[in-house]
């Protein structure tokens, strides 16, 4: 088993895997997959680091990548120019890690290649991607609802189901209404509407 973990090649897929994972879980916290995913194969990546000689100029640029990436994350202002240093901090650093002979990376160049220009693409592609719809603002005017009128699809009080202007919305109203009933919109807190029951 020691022999898969410290080929110097399995190492660097264990820790571009763990980078990518750890790079998504931060831009989509809260799921927990990413995070134990993230977890593991940076554990497995670690025990490499451990266990078979490195770079420390390597591994303190993969370190420091994390800054760039955070600044681009929380500011849309030169976020690609941020997020470019970050990337090729991680490609630079996790491809010449693991120390070979004379300056070559120990990793198969190849891989390195390969890897690096799928890892560089897929984090930019998907990060922006992610930034850019987690900043996307509604594209429908979410107080011209306030005056509809829709239907409830679930028994309303403290909180119940209505379609309105043909989407499923979370309701509550002062009142008990009772499913299948017209209700009209009468307020909006954020993304929950107050209704009331509309007069036939």
């Amino acid at each position: 088993m020691d022999s898969v973990l410290l080929n110097p090649n399995i190492a660097y897929l264990f820790l571009v895997g763990g980078v990518l994972l750890t790079f998504f879980a931060l831009v989509t916290p809260g799921t927990g997959f990413l995070e134990v995913g993230a977890f593991f194969l940076m554990a497995l990546a670690g025990y490499a680091i451990y266990s078979l000689p490195i770079y420390i100029w390597a591994l303190i640029l993969l370190v420091v990548s994390v800054i760039p990436f955070g600044i681009a994350i929380r500011s849309a202002e030169r976020r690609n120019v941020y997020l470019g240093i970050s990337i090729v901090g991680v490609v630079i650093g996790s491809a010449y890690l693991f120390r070979g002979e004379g300056l070559a990376p120990a990793v198969n160049i190849f891989l390195v290649i390969i890897v690096s220009l799928l890892m560089g693409g897929f984090l930019w592609l998907i990060i922006t991607k992610t930034l850019e719809a987690l900043e996307a603002r509604p594209t429908h005017d979410m107080d011209a609802l306030v005056g509809r009128i829709g239907e409830a699809k679930t028994d309303i009080h403290d909180e119940g189901s209505a379609q309105v202007s043909g989407e499923l919305w979370t309701v509550r109203s002062e009142k008990p209404i009772k499913t299948g009933t017209r209700v009209r919109v009468i307020k909006r807190s954020g993304f929950v509407l107050e209704v009331e029951t509309a007069e036939k």
